[in-house]
């Protein structure tokens, strides 16, 4: 038989108020208060505390903070990645976050999922016949290179490919392919990031600055 984590990871139902469960989020909500209460100036002690929440940090990411994870070891995060203010992650599902990206502040990424109808969201019946709440989780993936505006929100089930930009305020439902514009409620591919969008074709912006050759 699975444990409720199991059935998280297989997609099916399973009930978040689990002791288990339960165990594995009051652990990390209080690390997320610990977390949030140091100032930044406490390396040392706030990257402690980032791998005791996650299940997997690179070397140079850094988490502005305050932050809110839900499960936290469901969520890894690559290296040299940047996430700025107030990063909240509901990870019930998996989240894998790649190399080198850029967060802006408010990014919000959710996995869980409920039964629409609200009868079944208040309760249904586990294979013993006990009435309890049940949901459900679809992991989030973001490749590398990747840089999220402001104030977006992914969905479960989502798979973000590498070098994409999201634009702020965006709503992500579905996949966005890899070298992607994308913005807008729904989120949607607005074209491709090419060479053209390269700094050096912005020489009021690029000012006595260089861009590196490659």
């Amino acid at each position: 038989m699975m444990t409720e984590e199991e059935k998280i990871f297989a997609g099916v139902l399973f009930c978040p108020g689990d002791p288990s469960l339960k165990a594995i989020k009051l652990r990390t909500h209080n690390l997320n208060i610990d977390f949030n209460r140091l100032h930044e100036d406490e390396t040392q002690e706030r990257e402690r505390i980032l791998h005791e929440i996650l299940g997997g940090i690179g070397e140079g990411t850094f988490l502005q903070g305050p932050i809110t994870f839900h499960y936290g070891k469901h969520t890894v995060i690559g290296k040299r990645t940047f996430i700025n203010f107030n990063f909240t992650v509901q990870d019930d599902a998996r989240v894998t976050i790649g190399d080198d990206c850029n967060f802006g502040p408010n990014v919000t990424i959710v996995t869980p999922l409920h039964p629409m109808l609200a009868d079944e969201r208040k309760a249904m019946l586990d294979a013993d016949g006990n009435t309890k709440r049940f949901c459900y989780a679809k992991p989030v993936t973001i490749g590398n290179d990747c840089w999220f505006g402001a104030n977006v929100t992914v969905c479960p089930g989502v798979t973000v490919g590498d070098r994409c930009v999201i634009g702020a305020g965006s709503v992500i439902t579905k996949d966005i392919p890899a070298d992607s514009f994308a913005a807008g409620v729904p989120c949607k591919v607005i074209r491709s990031i090419t060479e053209a969008d390269s700094m050096r074709y912005k020489p009021e912006i690029l000012a006595d600055n260089r861009v590196i050759d490659k």
